[in-house]
């Protein structure tokens, strides 16, 4: 597995309304609202930062609203890029061998993205990903 950058970093918030007002209102972060996710690719020294609501997690992971009790909540998410969808599925199966349990195996998102997800040690929703558009080069 070889991984090429941190695609993306995103606090995990079960009130998106004051986290809104802390990244927006009092840190004057440039985030756009995209259907209740905060986010921005327009930050040096980030390729992609946003605020997750709860909800939205449950329902990409799961495919329901809430989270399941039977696993720890995240309070944030980590996604590492690889270099093609292939690179995820492949990541997937070593780190399988390897013992770790992922929440869903890779797939590819409504907004383009292949990317499989698991929890670390310390709760994080680690993310294995290909996101294309972080791969273009700027003309």
């Amino acid at each position: 597995m070889k991984i090429l950058f941190v695609a993306g970093f995103a606090p995990i918030t079960p009130d998106p309304p004051a986290s809104k007002s802390l990244y927006v209102g009092a840190l004057g972060l440039p985030l756009h609202d995209r259907d209740g996710y905060l986010s921005t690719e327009s930050m040096d020294g980030v390729k992609h930062f946003g605020v997750w609501p709860l909800r939205a997690a449950a329902q990409s992971c799961f495919g329901s609203d809430a989270w399941p009790a039977h696993t720890p909540t995240p309070t944030a998410t980590l996604e590492f890029e690889l270099e093609s969808s292939d690179a995820v599925a492949d990541a997937v199966e070593e780190l399988q061998r390897q013992g770790t349990r992922f929440i869903h195996a890779a797939r590819t998102e409504p907004w383009g993205q292949t990317v499989a997800r698991f929890m670390s040690p310390e709760g994080v929703l680690i993310g294995l990903s290909h996101a294309p558009w972080l791969h273009r080069k700027s003309e």
